[in-house]
């Protein structure tokens, strides 16, 4: 019975790290924090879309700016999809504006990575608490 307790316990915790990956604060609504939830996709999304704005897609180039795309990705798939557009250098950004927007983007990928540890970490607290009680 314990072996059925620790699989269910690693499903919730994917579960909840994945929903966090494909949309910011999917972990904490899935959580019922929706209040933190809302807070962390709003910030998130709006400072990632500043971020483009800013520097236009193609600060999102996974050929030229592997580092910063890695940070990226941690945004949600929607990256991938926007790297793949820009993959053929058509949307060429130089000088401030590529360095600012890949910033800003890729602060908001690495703000999401922590968010999904936070969620995965809350997730795994409450199943904990859920098992000695």
């Amino acid at each position: 019975m314990p072996t059925r307790s620790k699989e269910n316990h690693f499903v919730l915790l994917l579960t909840v790290g994945l929903a966090g990956w494909l949309i910011p604060g999917g972990g904490h609504f899935i959580l019922k924090e929706r209040a933190r939830a809302i807070i962390i996709f709003a910030v998130i999304v709006v400072t990632f879309a500043m971020g483009l704005y800013i520097g236009s897609i193609g600060v999102v180039n996974p050929v030229a700016g592997k580092l910063a795309y890695t940070a990226q990705i941690m945004n949600s798939p929607a990256v991938a999809v926007i790297g793949h557009i820009t993959k053929q250098g058509e949307y060429s950004v130089f000088g401030k504006p590529n360095e600012i927007g890949q910033i800003y983007t890729s602060i908001t990928g690495l703000l999401n990575l922590l968010c999904i540890v936070n969620a995965v970490y809350l997730a795994h607290l409450k199943e904990t608490e859920h098992a000695r009680a």
